[in-house]
Parts: C-alpha cells; structure tokens; sequence
C-alpha cells in the first residue's frame, strides 16, 4: 500500500458565474474519473464547490488544470495529506445554491460579504470584549469542536441559521460580530446575509477553520476540539498547541470525539459515543432503535437474539428484538 504521503484531500469553493451546471457537472465528472479522483462536488450557477481525494500525482493534475481554467484561476486549495482515499466514489451534482440558505432574496457574496480577516487578524479579534464569535455550522459539529466561546446555533441544517438570528438577535446587536465555517463557503453568504440584516460590523474567517489550524502563527491557538469534515475522515485536528476535548459522550457523558450513526437506517442520528459504548448500546440511540429488526449493528456482527437479548437485559430493557 502507498504510504500517506502519496494522497491528499482538496477542499476548494469558487464564486463565479457558470453558465451551464448540468453540462459542466457532466463533462466534470468525467474529468475527475479519468484522474481516478473521490470526492463530493457540486456546481451552481454561482460557482463550485467541491471537495476530493487522490494521489499526489493525480490531485496535483487537478489543481493545475482548475487553476489554468480563467473561472478558477484564483481558487485557492486547501490540502490535507492522507493515507488513502477519503471517499468511497465520485459524484459531481448540479445545484440550484452552493450552500442551502434558500433566501427569498439571495445573497451574492461577490457584492456583499463581510469583512475577511486572516487567522492572525481573527485570533487577535477573538480576545476583544466587544467581540462575539458565531458558529455558522450545524449543532453537531460545533459539539466535537469550536472556538473557545463561540456560540453555538441551536440547529441542525444551515438553512436554519437566519432564522436563529432573528429570534437570538439579543445575543448579537451592537457587537463585532466574527463569523466561521469549515473551509469558509458558509460564511461567505451568511455574513453577507448579516450585512444586509443591519449589522454592522460584521467579518468572518478567510479560509474556515482548516485554514486557521494550518497557519505556521497561529496553529489553531483557541480552539477546542476537532473539526467535523463531511467525508470517511470525519473530524481532523485543529489547536497544534493544545488539545482540548469539549465532545461528551451520548451514553454516559464522558470526554469523547468518535461519531458515529445509529445502527438503525430509519433513524441515522449522528451520535458521539466511545467504542465500548457503542457494543454496550448496539449502536442503538434509543431503546427502540437498538430493537429496530433493520439495526445494521447486529447484521454487522451477526448477533443472534439471544445475543441481543443479553444486552438488553443488562441495560434493564425489555423490549423484544425481531429478528
């Protein structure tokens, strides 16, 4: 097998006018197979936004034949080394939005965005007392990481946040307001979205949170953490300082960073939970789920129901498991 130096992640976004998505989706995605690129793409009319894996040789192909494209000329990528690839396929899928906001009036981040400060700039405004730091991912990633008193949106969809805003705007008006994301798509439009909310003073982090974690100065000072990546890798680390755990355990409450889904398909929850508690609760977030005849736990470890009985003894549950 290649060593990990062979393979890098790309994560990119580009605001820019595409005129033909579904045409450009296709030709792309074929693009990408003949490299023998993985990866989740999507293309919209305002631009492209993409993440994906392969070889060195091969992601490097890709970065030079983007870059040699006058729409992508000036996209920058973020890299990350890994031992092999991050995703199990390739998919390159047209969209009507980059990032679902879906505004009544959208936003044009190449109009009106907040502020972009570098990581340098957005450590130092993170310590002013006239600052507030507003996460502008879902609930669950903010859960196995964030900024150190970032507040955190009770949502699980982005396209929710606005309306968060407009019920919690106590908890925001007349501050700086700082903004972030994973790479810094989310924000581009989220801040533009607060500008034209009225506030005022609004900046977000130039290249999210894996780019403050890569800068030689900063090193991800002040986060705590890991950060969620929607691929196989599903967190990465952050803080090169120190390592704080802030993700507690769905069972017992305990420190932990291991998501996984609820053996349960119906269900699928996202849940934060050790190794040991996930045999000890079959991958079940519920007692229901963990009865569910279609858990994928115990197909994956084929438990008889006697098996599975036993546990369920022990957790002082009685529901009965169909096999």
């Amino acid at each position: 097998m290649e060593s990990s130096k062979n393979y890098e992640v790309l994560l990119y976004y580009n605001y820019v006018q595409i005129e033909d998505p579904e045409g450009f989706a296709a030709e792309h995605l074929q693009f990408c197979n003949d490299l023998e690129l993985k990866g989740r793409i999507l293309v919209a009319p305002e631009g492209i936004n993409g993440t994906v894996s392969g070889s060195r040789e091969q992601t490097e192909k890709y970065r030079k034949a983007m870059n040699n494209d006058p729409r992508f000329a000036d996209m920058t990528f973020k890299v990350d080394p890994h031992d092999g690839h991050a995703f199990k396929k390739m998919h390159v899928r047209p969209r009507t939005e980059l990032v679902s906001l879906r505004l009544e009036n959208d936003i044009d981040p190449l109009q009106t965005t907040g502020d972009h400060l570098s990581p340098k700039e957005f450590y130092e405004a993170m310590q002013d007392e006239d600052t507030v730091i507003l996460d502008a991912r879902n609930d669950y990633e903010y859960d196995l990481g964030h900024f150190r008193g970032a507040i955190r949106p009770d949502i699980e969809t982005f396209r929710e946040l606005p309306e968060w805003v407009q019920e919690n705007k106590h908890l925001i008006e007349g501050k700086r307001i700082l903004t972030y994301c994973t790479g810094g798509i989310r924000c581009e439009k989220f801040s533009g979205w607060l500008v034209k909310e009225g506030f005022e003073d609004v900046a977000q982090l130039h290249g999210g949170i894996v780019t403050y974690g890569k800068d030689p100065e900063v090193q991800g000072e002040l986060w705590d953490g890991r950060c969620y990546v929607f691929d196989e890798r599903i967190s990465v680390p952050v803080n090169k300082k120190e390592h704080v755990i802030v993700g507690i355990d769905y069972f017992d409450g305990q420190p932990s960073e291991r998501y996984v889904n609820c053996a349960n398909p119906e269900c699928n929850k996202q849940i934060i939970c050790s190794e040991e508690n996930e045999h000890k609760y079959i991958r079940g977030c519920t007692p229901e789920c963990r009865v569910s005849p279609r858990n994928m736990y115990v197909k994956e470890h084929d438990l008889s129901e006697e098996e599975v009985q036993g546990r369920l003894e022990i957790l002082g549950e009685n529901l009965k498991q169909e096999i």
